[in-house]
Protein backbone atom coordinates (compact mmCIF):
# COMPACT_ATOMS: atom_id res chain seq x y z
CA UNK A 1 0.00 0.00 0.00
CA UNK A 2 1.48 3.36 -0.74
CA UNK A 3 1.99 5.13 2.52
CA UNK A 4 4.60 8.85 3.45
CA UNK A 5 4.90 6.37 7.35
CA UNK A 6 8.06 4.64 7.38
CA UNK A 7 8.43 1.18 8.62
CA UNK A 8 9.46 0.13 12.04
CA UNK A 9 11.22 -2.95 12.33
CA UNK A 10 10.00 -5.42 15.35
CA UNK A 11 11.69 -6.26 17.54
CA UNK A 12 12.62 -2.82 18.27
CA UNK A 13 16.54 -1.74 18.93
CA UNK A 14 17.99 -1.55 21.91
CA UNK A 15 17.53 -3.96 25.07
CA UNK A 16 14.93 -3.80 28.10
CA UNK A 17 15.55 -5.16 31.16
CA UNK A 18 12.87 -7.47 32.95
CA UNK A 19 9.53 -5.80 33.07
CA UNK A 20 10.32 -2.77 31.74
CA UNK A 21 8.25 -1.66 28.69
CA UNK A 22 10.11 -0.42 25.14
CA UNK A 23 10.35 3.24 25.23
CA UNK A 24 9.54 3.50 21.21
CA UNK A 25 6.13 2.39 22.33
CA UNK A 26 5.49 5.22 24.71
CA UNK A 27 7.35 7.44 21.84
CA UNK A 28 4.43 5.70 19.00
CA UNK A 29 1.74 6.00 21.17
CA UNK A 30 1.81 9.85 21.47
CA UNK A 31 3.65 10.31 18.23
CA UNK A 32 2.24 7.62 15.93
CA UNK A 33 -0.24 6.05 17.84
CA UNK A 34 -0.80 4.40 14.41
CA UNK A 35 2.70 3.40 13.15
CA UNK A 36 3.55 0.85 10.28
CA UNK A 37 5.83 -2.30 11.59
CA UNK A 38 7.37 -4.77 10.28
CA UNK A 39 7.51 -8.14 11.97
CA UNK A 40 9.97 -11.10 11.83
CA UNK A 41 7.11 -13.34 10.32
CA UNK A 42 4.10 -12.89 7.77
CA UNK A 43 5.60 -8.73 6.37
CA UNK A 44 4.28 -5.41 7.60
CA UNK A 45 1.01 -4.27 9.74
CA UNK A 46 -0.19 -1.51 11.84
CA UNK A 47 0.56 -1.38 15.26
CA UNK A 48 -1.89 0.37 17.48
CA UNK A 49 -0.60 1.50 21.36
CA UNK A 50 -3.54 4.11 22.55
CA UNK A 51 -6.02 2.56 24.43
CA UNK A 52 -9.03 3.51 22.65
CA UNK A 53 -7.16 1.92 19.31
CA UNK A 54 -6.61 -1.12 21.39
CA UNK A 55 -10.15 -1.82 22.22
CA UNK A 56 -11.33 -1.02 18.88
CA UNK A 57 -9.05 -3.39 17.64
CA UNK A 58 -9.99 -6.25 19.78
CA UNK A 59 -13.58 -5.77 19.85
CA UNK A 60 -14.46 -3.92 16.69
CA UNK A 61 -16.48 -6.76 14.50
CA UNK A 62 -14.53 -4.99 11.17
CA UNK A 63 -11.60 -6.54 12.35
CA UNK A 64 -11.48 -10.46 11.57
CA UNK A 65 -9.33 -13.08 13.25
CA UNK A 66 -10.60 -15.80 10.70
CA UNK A 67 -8.95 -14.57 7.94
CA UNK A 68 -5.15 -14.87 9.26
CA UNK A 69 -2.54 -17.26 7.47
CA UNK A 70 1.42 -17.28 6.44
CA UNK A 71 1.26 -13.90 5.01
CA UNK A 72 -0.22 -12.45 8.22
CA UNK A 73 1.96 -10.27 10.48
CA UNK A 74 3.23 -12.10 13.64
CA UNK A 75 6.07 -12.86 16.04
CA UNK A 76 6.32 -16.63 16.05
CA UNK A 77 7.56 -19.02 13.72
CA UNK A 78 4.24 -20.85 13.00
CA UNK A 79 1.48 -18.84 12.13
CA UNK A 80 -1.53 -19.75 14.24
CA UNK A 81 -4.69 -22.19 13.11
CA UNK A 82 -7.45 -21.74 11.82
CA UNK A 83 -9.84 -23.81 13.84
CA UNK A 84 -8.51 -22.61 17.09
CA UNK A 85 -11.10 -20.32 18.85
CA UNK A 86 -9.04 -17.84 18.86
CA UNK A 87 -8.84 -17.57 15.49
CA UNK A 88 -12.35 -17.30 15.00
CA UNK A 89 -14.85 -14.69 14.26
CA UNK A 90 -18.57 -15.17 15.51
CA UNK A 91 -20.75 -16.88 14.84
CA UNK A 92 -18.20 -19.53 14.91
CA UNK A 93 -16.23 -18.43 17.73
CA UNK A 94 -19.91 -18.00 19.48
CA UNK A 95 -20.20 -21.78 18.99
CA UNK A 96 -17.18 -22.82 20.72
CA UNK A 97 -16.75 -20.43 23.24
CA UNK A 98 -20.41 -21.68 24.42
CA UNK A 99 -19.18 -25.59 25.00
CA UNK A 100 -16.96 -23.76 27.75
CA UNK A 101 -19.12 -20.55 29.35
CA UNK A 102 -20.61 -23.05 31.69
CA UNK A 103 -17.59 -24.10 33.11
CA UNK A 104 -15.97 -20.70 33.52
CA UNK A 105 -18.99 -18.80 35.28
CA UNK A 106 -17.96 -16.73 38.85
CA UNK A 107 -20.17 -19.01 40.43
CA UNK A 108 -18.33 -21.81 39.39
CA UNK A 109 -15.25 -20.32 40.17
CA UNK A 110 -15.57 -19.75 43.33
CA UNK A 111 -16.78 -23.01 44.30
CA UNK A 112 -13.04 -23.74 43.72
CA UNK A 113 -11.76 -20.91 46.00
CA UNK A 114 -11.28 -23.26 48.63
CA UNK A 115 -9.37 -26.02 46.87
CA UNK A 116 -7.48 -23.24 45.31
CA UNK A 117 -6.30 -22.35 49.06
CA UNK A 118 -5.39 -25.39 49.85
CA UNK A 119 -3.35 -26.24 46.94
CA UNK A 120 -1.52 -23.24 47.39
CA UNK A 121 -0.87 -23.37 51.03
CA UNK A 122 0.21 -26.94 50.33
CA UNK A 123 2.81 -25.52 48.27
CA UNK A 124 4.14 -23.29 50.79
CA UNK A 125 4.63 -25.71 53.74
CA UNK A 126 6.83 -27.63 51.66
CA UNK A 127 8.82 -24.16 50.94
CA UNK A 128 8.62 -23.69 54.67
CA UNK A 129 9.52 -27.08 55.37
CA UNK A 130 13.00 -26.39 53.21
CA UNK A 131 13.45 -23.32 54.16
CA UNK A 132 14.83 -20.21 52.23
CA UNK A 133 15.55 -19.57 49.57
CA UNK A 134 12.11 -20.69 47.93
CA UNK A 135 11.75 -20.20 44.19
CA UNK A 136 8.61 -18.75 43.24
CA UNK A 137 8.61 -20.12 40.22
CA UNK A 138 9.12 -23.48 40.03
CA UNK A 139 8.26 -23.79 43.71
CA UNK A 140 4.84 -22.18 43.60
CA UNK A 141 3.22 -20.74 40.30
CA UNK A 142 4.38 -23.79 37.71
CA UNK A 143 3.29 -26.33 40.20
CA UNK A 144 0.09 -24.04 41.46
CA UNK A 145 -0.94 -23.19 37.88
CA UNK A 146 -0.53 -26.58 36.47
CA UNK A 147 -2.35 -28.42 38.94
CA UNK A 148 -5.09 -26.17 38.53
CA UNK A 149 -5.37 -26.63 34.62
CA UNK A 150 -5.02 -30.40 35.13
CA UNK A 151 -7.45 -31.02 37.20
CA UNK A 152 -9.87 -28.84 35.25
CA UNK A 153 -9.14 -30.28 31.98
CA UNK A 154 -8.05 -33.57 33.26
CA UNK A 155 -4.68 -34.32 31.95
CA UNK A 156 -2.56 -35.97 34.19
CA UNK A 157 0.00 -33.83 36.32
CA UNK A 158 2.74 -36.41 36.26
CA UNK A 159 3.12 -35.69 32.30
CA UNK A 160 3.67 -31.91 33.10
CA UNK A 161 7.24 -31.98 32.13
CA UNK A 162 6.52 -32.92 28.46
CA UNK A 163 4.04 -30.50 28.21
CA UNK A 164 5.31 -27.72 29.80
CA UNK A 165 8.40 -28.39 26.98
CA UNK A 166 6.31 -28.52 23.84
CA UNK A 167 4.67 -25.21 25.31
CA UNK A 168 7.60 -23.18 25.67
CA UNK A 169 8.57 -24.23 22.18
CA UNK A 170 5.25 -23.37 20.55
CA UNK A 171 5.39 -19.91 22.21
CA UNK A 172 8.78 -18.85 21.48
CA UNK A 173 9.59 -16.00 18.98
CA UNK A 174 13.32 -17.30 18.80
CA UNK A 175 14.39 -18.99 20.69
CA UNK A 176 13.44 -22.18 18.80
CA UNK A 177 13.12 -22.60 14.84
CA UNK A 178 10.37 -22.76 13.01
CA UNK A 179 10.99 -26.87 12.69
CA UNK A 180 11.26 -27.15 16.26
CA UNK A 181 7.83 -25.14 16.86
CA UNK A 182 6.21 -27.69 14.25
CA UNK A 183 7.17 -30.50 15.91
CA UNK A 184 6.50 -29.85 19.37
CA UNK A 185 2.95 -28.65 18.33
CA UNK A 186 2.42 -31.96 16.58
CA UNK A 187 3.80 -33.79 19.81
CA UNK A 188 1.34 -32.17 22.12
CA UNK A 189 -1.59 -32.71 19.43
CA UNK A 190 -0.77 -36.26 19.15
CA UNK A 191 -0.77 -36.17 22.93
CA UNK A 192 -4.13 -34.83 23.19
CA UNK A 193 -5.00 -37.07 20.83
CA UNK A 194 -4.92 -39.92 23.01
CA UNK A 195 -6.27 -38.40 26.43
CA UNK A 196 -9.33 -37.88 23.73
CA UNK A 197 -9.00 -41.60 22.88
CA UNK A 198 -8.97 -42.58 26.88
CA UNK A 199 -11.93 -40.11 27.38
CA UNK A 200 -14.20 -42.30 24.68
CA UNK A 201 -12.77 -45.31 26.44
CA UNK A 202 -14.18 -44.61 29.41
CA UNK A 203 -15.95 -40.90 30.98
CA UNK A 204 -14.38 -38.34 33.32
CA UNK A 205 -15.98 -35.10 34.54
CA UNK A 206 -13.71 -32.91 33.23
CA UNK A 207 -13.99 -30.39 30.47
CA UNK A 208 -12.05 -32.61 28.23
CA UNK A 209 -14.88 -34.98 28.90
CA UNK A 210 -17.22 -32.58 28.18
CA UNK A 211 -15.48 -32.00 25.17
CA UNK A 212 -15.80 -35.54 23.85
CA UNK A 213 -19.25 -35.13 24.93
CA UNK A 214 -20.08 -32.31 22.66
CA UNK A 215 -18.02 -33.73 19.83
CA UNK A 216 -19.22 -37.50 19.78
CA UNK A 217 -22.97 -37.09 21.47
CA UNK A 218 -24.20 -33.45 19.74
CA UNK A 219 -21.53 -32.74 16.87
CA UNK A 220 -20.88 -29.37 17.75
CA UNK A 221 -17.39 -29.40 16.68
CA UNK A 222 -15.08 -31.54 14.22
CA UNK A 223 -12.01 -34.05 15.59
CA UNK A 224 -9.92 -31.01 14.57
CA UNK A 225 -11.48 -28.36 16.56
CA UNK A 226 -11.42 -30.66 19.64
CA UNK A 227 -7.66 -30.98 19.42
CA UNK A 228 -6.75 -27.89 19.20
CA UNK A 229 -9.38 -26.22 22.28
CA UNK A 230 -8.02 -29.10 24.08
CA UNK A 231 -4.25 -27.71 23.25
CA UNK A 232 -5.46 -23.94 23.51
CA UNK A 233 -6.59 -24.55 26.96
CA UNK A 234 -3.03 -26.87 28.35
CA UNK A 235 -0.99 -24.01 26.93
CA UNK A 236 -3.24 -20.91 27.95
CA UNK A 237 -3.93 -22.45 31.41
CA UNK A 238 -0.78 -22.25 33.04
CA UNK A 239 1.80 -20.28 30.26
CA UNK A 240 0.23 -16.87 31.47
CA UNK A 241 -0.95 -17.55 34.92
CA UNK A 242 2.91 -18.99 36.17
CA UNK A 243 4.32 -15.85 34.18
CA UNK A 244 2.18 -13.41 35.81
CA UNK A 245 2.09 -14.69 39.39
CA UNK A 246 5.89 -14.76 39.14
CA UNK A 247 5.88 -11.10 37.91
CA UNK A 248 3.11 -9.88 40.10
CA UNK A 249 5.55 -10.77 43.46
CA UNK A 250 8.39 -9.55 41.92
CA UNK A 251 6.66 -5.99 41.71
CA UNK A 252 4.95 -6.19 44.81
CA UNK A 253 9.01 -7.04 46.19
CA UNK A 254 10.56 -4.23 45.00
CA UNK A 255 7.93 -1.36 45.49
CA UNK A 256 7.75 -1.26 49.28
CA UNK A 257 5.48 1.61 49.57
CA UNK A 258 2.69 -0.33 48.13
CA UNK A 259 3.79 -3.70 49.72
CA UNK A 260 3.58 -2.49 53.07
CA UNK A 261 0.40 -0.63 52.20
CA UNK A 262 -0.52 -4.33 50.95
CA UNK A 263 -0.39 -5.76 54.34
CA UNK A 264 -1.60 -3.29 56.60
CA UNK A 265 -4.81 -2.85 54.11
CA UNK A 266 -5.93 -6.91 53.45
CA UNK A 267 -8.92 -5.90 51.78
CA UNK A 268 -7.03 -4.05 48.76
CA UNK A 269 -5.93 -7.31 47.62
CA UNK A 270 -8.58 -7.13 44.62
CA UNK A 271 -8.01 -3.89 43.63
CA UNK A 272 -4.24 -4.96 44.14
CA UNK A 273 -4.87 -7.32 41.58
CA UNK A 274 -6.42 -5.44 38.92
CA UNK A 275 -3.62 -2.96 39.67
CA UNK A 276 -0.82 -5.56 39.00
CA UNK A 277 -2.86 -6.73 36.07
CA UNK A 278 -2.42 -3.11 34.58
CA UNK A 279 0.60 -2.50 35.69
CA UNK A 280 2.62 -5.76 34.56
CA UNK A 281 3.42 -6.27 31.18
CA UNK A 282 2.96 -9.90 30.81
CA UNK A 283 3.39 -10.32 26.63
CA UNK A 284 6.41 -9.13 24.63
CA UNK A 285 4.73 -6.08 23.58
CA UNK A 286 2.19 -6.84 20.16
CA UNK A 287 -0.91 -9.20 20.03
CA UNK A 288 -2.13 -11.08 17.54
CA UNK A 289 -2.90 -9.70 14.19
CA UNK A 290 -6.34 -8.68 13.01
CA UNK A 291 -7.20 -8.14 9.22
CA UNK A 292 -9.87 -5.57 8.46
CA UNK A 293 -13.08 -6.41 6.52
CA UNK A 294 -13.30 -2.95 5.50
CA UNK A 295 -12.07 0.76 6.16
CA UNK A 296 -11.77 1.55 9.96
CA UNK A 297 -10.90 5.03 11.37
CA UNK A 298 -8.21 4.95 14.07
CA UNK A 299 -6.22 7.29 15.46
CA UNK A 300 -3.77 8.94 12.81
CA UNK A 301 -5.72 7.90 9.63
CA UNK A 302 -6.91 4.59 8.11
CA UNK A 303 -7.00 0.96 8.48
CA UNK A 304 -7.39 -0.11 4.73
CA UNK A 305 -9.84 -3.33 4.20
CA UNK A 306 -6.93 -6.27 4.10
CA UNK A 307 -4.58 -5.24 6.18
CA UNK A 308 -3.47 -6.30 9.51
CA UNK A 309 -3.52 -4.29 13.17
CA UNK A 310 -1.72 -5.37 15.74
CA UNK A 311 -2.52 -4.19 19.06
CA UNK A 312 -0.24 -3.34 22.02
CA UNK A 313 -2.45 -3.85 24.99
CA UNK A 314 0.54 -3.43 27.66
CA UNK A 315 1.15 0.07 26.39
CA UNK A 316 -2.86 0.53 26.48
CA UNK A 317 -2.49 0.37 29.76
CA UNK A 318 -0.06 2.84 30.46
CA UNK A 319 -2.08 5.48 28.19
CA UNK A 320 -2.16 8.43 30.28
CA UNK A 321 -5.58 9.97 28.45
CA UNK A 322 -7.26 6.86 30.26
CA UNK A 323 -5.07 6.26 33.74
CA UNK A 324 -4.08 9.01 36.04
CA UNK A 325 -0.03 9.02 36.87
CA UNK A 326 -0.31 5.25 34.42
CA UNK A 327 3.64 4.26 35.10
CA UNK A 328 3.38 4.27 39.11
CA UNK A 329 1.96 1.55 40.78
CA UNK A 330 -0.89 2.46 42.84
CA UNK A 331 -2.94 -0.56 44.70
CA UNK A 332 -6.03 1.84 45.39
CA UNK A 333 -6.41 2.84 41.78
CA UNK A 334 -10.37 2.85 41.57
CA UNK A 335 -10.88 3.67 37.92
CA UNK A 336 -9.03 1.32 36.21
CA UNK A 337 -10.96 -0.28 32.74
CA UNK A 338 -7.02 -2.12 31.62
CA UNK A 339 -7.07 -4.35 29.00
CA UNK A 340 -4.90 -7.58 30.20
CA UNK A 341 -7.75 -9.96 29.17
CA UNK A 342 -8.49 -8.44 25.86
CA UNK A 343 -12.00 -6.55 25.46
CA UNK A 344 -14.76 -7.60 23.31
CA UNK A 345 -15.61 -11.43 22.16
CA UNK A 346 -12.30 -12.42 22.32
CA UNK A 347 -12.39 -11.93 26.36
CA UNK A 348 -10.27 -14.39 28.21
CA UNK A 349 -12.75 -17.39 28.98
CA UNK A 350 -10.70 -17.36 32.34
CA UNK A 351 -10.51 -14.03 33.68
CA UNK A 352 -12.22 -14.88 36.42
CA UNK A 353 -10.14 -18.35 37.27
CA UNK A 354 -6.70 -16.09 36.94
CA UNK A 355 -8.12 -13.71 39.42
CA UNK A 356 -8.79 -16.36 41.81
CA UNK A 357 -5.42 -17.85 41.10
CA UNK A 358 -3.15 -14.17 41.80
CA UNK A 359 -5.54 -13.56 44.83
CA UNK A 360 -5.11 -16.83 46.44
CA UNK A 361 -1.29 -17.14 45.67
CA UNK A 362 -0.73 -13.07 46.90
CA UNK A 363 -2.74 -13.83 50.13
CA UNK A 364 -0.81 -16.79 51.01
CA UNK A 365 2.94 -15.56 50.38
CA UNK A 366 1.69 -11.82 52.26
CA UNK A 367 0.17 -14.16 55.23
CA UNK A 368 2.55 -16.89 55.18
CA UNK A 369 5.71 -14.77 54.89
CA UNK A 370 4.76 -11.46 56.91
CA UNK A 371 8.44 -10.43 55.87
CA UNK A 372 8.94 -12.23 52.68
CA UNK A 373 11.46 -10.61 50.79
CA UNK A 374 13.67 -11.44 47.40
CA UNK A 375 16.62 -13.59 48.20
CA UNK A 376 18.92 -11.75 45.59
CA UNK A 377 19.26 -8.05 44.22
CA UNK A 378 16.65 -7.03 41.92
CA UNK A 379 18.72 -6.11 39.14
CA UNK A 380 20.25 -9.54 40.04
CA UNK A 381 16.91 -11.71 38.30
CA UNK A 382 17.91 -13.37 35.37
CA UNK A 383 14.54 -13.10 32.77
CA UNK A 384 13.15 -15.05 30.23
CA UNK A 385 13.95 -14.21 26.28
CA UNK A 386 12.67 -15.04 23.16
CA UNK A 387 9.06 -15.99 23.93
CA UNK A 388 5.77 -14.34 24.02
CA UNK A 389 5.55 -14.04 27.76
CA UNK A 390 8.09 -12.48 30.17
CA UNK A 391 8.96 -13.88 33.39
CA UNK A 392 12.04 -14.46 35.82
CA UNK A 393 14.02 -18.14 35.07
CA UNK A 394 13.72 -17.93 38.96
CA UNK A 395 12.62 -15.65 41.72
CA UNK A 396 14.20 -16.67 44.72
CA UNK A 397 12.47 -15.28 48.22
CA UNK A 398 13.42 -15.18 52.12
CA UNK A 399 11.07 -14.80 54.80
Amino acid sequence: MASSKRVHTYPFEGQVHGLEIHPRFTELRETEPRARVRLPYGGDGWLVTRHEDVRTANSDPRFSRASLGEDTPRTTPLARRSDTILSMDPPEHTRLRRLLSKAFTARRMATLQPWLEELFHGLVDEAERKGPPANVVKDLAEPFTIAVICRLLGVPFEDRGKFQHWSEVIMSTSAYSREEAAAADAAIRGYLAELVTARRAEHHDDLLGDLVAARDDDDRLSEDELITFGVTLLVAGHETSAHELANMVYVLLTNEDQLKLLRARPELLPQAVEELLRFVPLGNGIGNARIATEDVEMSDGTVRAGEGVLAAAINANRDPRVFTDPDRLDITREKNPHLAFGHGAHYCLGAQLARMELRVAIDALLTRFPDIRLAIAPEDVVWKTGGLFRGPERLPIAW
